[in-house]
């Protein structure tokens, strides 16, 4: 049986140097830039499974910052090992817990947590042990690059990426008749992606009403 063909990067950028049919060095060194850009409005649009992830870590005792997992994206839910049974720690405003646990030095078990920045959890009250934390959450996709050939989009959305990168280097190409081809195929294709990702959500939503 023949194997199915798996896109990488070396082959994504030749199909965009290709289909652009520019090999001019302007053009081409922007090759990469075009494919990050594709990547980060894919992963904008649709929550795919293949991003959700669940990171396991220890809180630190009178420590009401947290390091979030390199890569975090959006957070889907916390919860601590107390006494040896998972409780969840709900999500509130950061002003929300300022104003519930105003003395930072004084611990007990959390029971909130927010944003505190971009690489950040705040939670509150400040943690009087060293809880065994779980995380579900978002991962942004590891970037492709020369040294990372292949990830869920080359694996799962490889035409998405294609026609995405080929719309990115549009400021090149601004007189290109292909363009709008290129726009209707990827919006063709987003659309079947995010029509799976909603029925994925729902399966999810599913499980977890009837469990």
């Amino acid at each position: 049986m023949a194997t199915a063909s798996v896109m990488t990067y070396t082959s994504l950028v030749e199909n965009i140097e290709s289909y652009m049919e520019r090999n001019d060095t302007t053009t081409v060194d922007k090759i990469p830039l075009f494919i990050m850009l594709a990547e980060q409005v894919i992963a904008s649009r649709i929550k795919f499974l293949g991003n959700l992830t669940v990171n396991t870590s220890t809180m630190t005792a009178s420590t009401s910052i947290i390091d979030k997992p390199a890569r975090w994206h959006k957070t889907v839910s916390m919860n601590i090992t107390v006494d040896g049974e998972r409780q969840p720690v709900l999500l509130r405003k950061y002003e929300y817990l300022r104003e519930y646990w105003p003395n930072a030095t004084s611990t007990a078990t959390p029971l909130y947590y927010s944003d505190y920045d971009y690489t950040h959890w705040l939670v509150a009250p400040t943690p009087d042990l060293a809880y065994t934390f779980e995380v579900l959450y978002y991962e942004r996709i590891q970037p492709l690059d020369s040294s990372n050939q292949t990830n869920w989009f080359t694996i799962y959305a490889p035409q998405a990426l294609l026609y995405g990168s080929l719309l990115q280097a549009m400021p090149f190409l601004k007189n290109d008749e292909r363009i709008p081809m290129w726009q209707s195929q990827y919006d063709a294709i987003m659309a079947t992606l995010a029509e799976e990702d909603k029925l994925r959500i729902a399966d999810r939503q599913t499980i977890a009403v009837d469990s």
